[in-house]
């Protein structure tokens, strides 16, 4: 924590903020994510969460970092839930490096185990489904330039712009020694090519989160709602249903679930991937008739992301346990994609 904090200089930035006074104490980390770094502490009478980016940083971590404290800014006051930004701070010469501090939520990650409410209750794992995608239909209803972000994103040629993205992600992976290259994955020009082929010809702007599943939500203790969507790291101005794609492409298919599915035990109880988009359907006024290519490109984009660090292991660059766990993910997420495009 010291190396991601200097606790003096964060407490000398909070007095400049009017933020608090005396010490910071009780400092310790939250779990959440892989890659950016969450502390809580406390000031006087309140509680803080602080975000940044990790020790190491990437090209764009400062940058994806004031993203975020932007965009939940803007959410403030809206039916979206969100963890509360209380102050963002885009100079890096304070601690180092971009961050903002947020309201702690006081909520759960499902996919780390349910309380004794949830785990004894099949009607509150259904609510947490509907829950779900209530989340994302209530952020891609959003007016974005009402809300300040115009100019998040590059909405001009959305949709066009996917395959060829990730495709060149997928390409850039040949960098990493022993890497066996695509061909480890199934279907994987196949797809491309579908997606290229069957693209929606519009779409509807909007906020949207860029990684929406199980494991990026936080439930209330009390029910099965939603506390807080968390782990903006991706949001951008694009098409909404995209989000709802994600969901589908991350859903698990029966029980127990797929390997490449984000799960929740027990799973008994949760809405089927049928039942969500018809929960979503009415509180939305976007066409979902192309909806399956969404979920294709969620599995086509989140297996190109996965396998990177497959690649990454295959160079002695990342475990090599986790490496093979995620090509598994890979291989089931393009399988899927398979069986959905025929």
């Amino acid at each position: 924590m010291q190396q991601a904090v200097d606790p003096a200089a964060l407490a000398g930035w909070m007095d400049r903020e009017g933020l608090g006074a005396g010490p910071l104490s009780e400092m310790r980390a939250l779990a959440g994510g892989t890659q950016n770094i969450l502390l809580r502490f406390r000031r006087g009478e309140r509680d803080y969460v602080l975000r940044r980016p990790p020790p190491h940083l990437r090209a764009n971590s400062n940058e994806t970092m004031r993203r975020e404290a932007r965009v939940l800014g803007a959410l403030a006051g809206t039916n979206v839930p969100h963890p509360r930004l209380i102050a963002a701070c885009g100079d890096e010469s304070v601690i180092g490096a971009a961050f903002y501090l947020m309201e702690p939520v006081e909520g759960f990650n499902a996919t780390t185990g349910l309380p004794a409410l949830h785990a004894g209750s099949e009607s509150v794992r259904r609510r947490m489904g509907l829950a779900l995608v209530e989340g994302i239909a209530a952020l891609g209803a959003l007016d974005y330039r009402a809300l300040g972000l115009e100019g998040l994103g590059k909405t001009d040629d959305y949709l066009e712009r996917q395959v060829a993205r990730w495709k060149a992600q997928l390409a850039s992976y040949a960098e990493f020694p022993d890497w066996e290259g695509p061909g480890g994955i199934p279907g994987v020009e196949r797809v491309a090519g579908w997606l290229a082929a069957n693209r929606p010809s519009t779409f509807l702007p909007g906020i949207i989160h860029g990684d929406y599943h199980l494991a990026n939500v936080m439930y209330r203790f009390d029910s099965g709602e939603l506390a807080a969507i968390v782990d903006w790291e991706l949001t951008t101005i694009g098409d909404p249903l995209v989000d709802l794609g994600w969901v589908l492409a991350t859903w698990p298919e029966g029980d127990p679930p797929s390997v490449d599915a984000v799960a929740v035990r027990p799973w008994q109880g949760f809405p089927t991937a049928d039942e969500l988009v018809a929960h979503y359907a009415p509180r939305t006024q976007r066409d979902l008739s192309s909806l399956t290519w969404y979920a294709v490109l969620a599995c086509y984009k989140l297996g190109i992301i996965l396998e990177g660090t497959h690649a990454r292991a295959s160079a002695g660059k990342a475990p090599r346990a986790t490496g093979d766990l995620l090509h598994a993910k890979t291989v089931g997420l393009f399988e899927r994609a398979l069986r959905w495009i025929g």
